[in-house]
């Protein structure tokens, strides 16, 4: 029971930070137009916490995330979660569905990525929930891939 109280305020408390964050950042963004068209996007506009996407898609869809997480690759059931406790319970609507680009699907040798902690970078689509509807979204054209230490 404590165990569970516990985790129970350290989400309350990570959404509450969650929510504060955004709005001190929403005042601080361009307007959506001048976002379009710019050719270079700031470190922190992509390079987010996992918790953010699954919290806010909406925020993030169609843009280019760079998220850790705990990456499982296997048929019909290529993902990143939030954690690997998530992974290991099955709780798919905390991972996100992942698809490599081509070009780094040729060169990379997936076994070494399997069952660990990775950041990658791709465009999020919230609407794609990979394998039957499972997942909370999916990290597509991923063109980064690197082991999480």
């Amino acid at each position: 029971m404590k165990k569970i109280l516990t985790i129970s305020l350290m989400l309350f408390l990570s959404f509450f930070s969650l929510g504060c964050a955004q709005n001190s950042e929403s005042k601080n963004k361009p307007d959506s137009n001048e976002e379009e068209f710019s050719e270079i996007i700031a470190f922190e506009d992509y390079d987010i916490s996992m918790l953010r996407l699954i919290v806010t898609p909406e925020k993030y869809h169609n843009k280019t995330v760079q998220i850790i997480g705990y990456l499982n690759l296997e048929f019909e059931g290529n993902a990143i979660y939030f954690h690997k406790e998530d992974y290991e319970k099955g709780s798919s609507r905390d991972g996100m569905w992942v698809n490599f680009s081509d070009d780094l699907a040729k060169k990379t040798d997936f076994k070494k990525y399997n069952k660990k902690y990775v950041i990658i970078k791709g465009k999020f689509d919230m609407n794609s929930k990979g394998h039957m509807g499972m997942f909370g979204g999916t990290i597509k054209n991923i063109s980064r891939l690197d082991v999480w230490n």
